[in-house]
C-alpha cells in the first residue's frame, strides 16, 4: 500500500460549535449535518463525548470491526470534514471504543454503521484554507 503525498495547507482557524447529535442519528453523517447547519465547509473535531448503540469500524485490510452494544463508549474521537469538489461534505472520524466487556477497539468509524446511543456532544472548529493559486 502506498502512502499518499504530504500536502501543507495554510490557513486559520474559525468559529467554534458545541452541539449535540440525536440517538439513532449516525455519527458520521451526524457531524457532516452539524456541519451543514453551522455553515462550515471545513472543521476539526476538537472535542466529543458519549456513546453508540453498536460500533463499526474499519481496518487496514478493508474489513469491518463490529462491536456489539448497547452503550459501546467512544474513548477518544478526531477527525475533520472537508468540502468535497462537488460541494458536499465528507467526514472522515477515527477513535477508540470500549465495548461492554470492556475490551478496546480503534480505527475509522464507517459512515451510516455508528448509531448514536441517546445524545452525543461535539466540538467543532471551522477550518478556513488559504486560496490556492490556479
Amino acid at each position: 500500500m502506498s502512502e499518499a503525498p504530504a500536502i501543507v495547507e495554510t490557513g486559520r482557524m474559525g468559529r467554534v460549535a458545541y452541539a449535540r447529535i440525536a440517538p439513532n442519528e449516525d455519527l458520521v453523517q451526524g457531524v457532516e449535518k452539524l456541519c451543514l447547519a453551522q455553515g462550515f465547509r471545513n472543521a476539526f473535531v476538537r472535542g466529543a463525548l458519549g456513546s453508540l448503540v453498536d460500533a463499526c469500524l474499519a481496518t487496514r485490510d478493508g474489513g469491518l470491526i463490529e462491536v456489539a452494544g448497547p452503550a459501546v463508549e467512544i474513548v477518544s474521537l478526531a477527525g475533520e470534514v472537508r468540502e468535497k469538489p462537488d460541494g458536499s461534505l465528507g467526514a472522515a472520524l477515527s477513535g477508540v471504543v470500549a465495548g461492554t466487556d470492556g475490551a478496546l477497539h480503534g480505527g475509522p468509524f464507517v459512515a451510516g454503521a455508528n448509531p448514536i446511543c441517546m445524545t452525543f456532544e461535539v466540538t467543532l472548529e471551522e477550518w478556513l484554507p488559504d486560496a490556492r493559486p490556479a
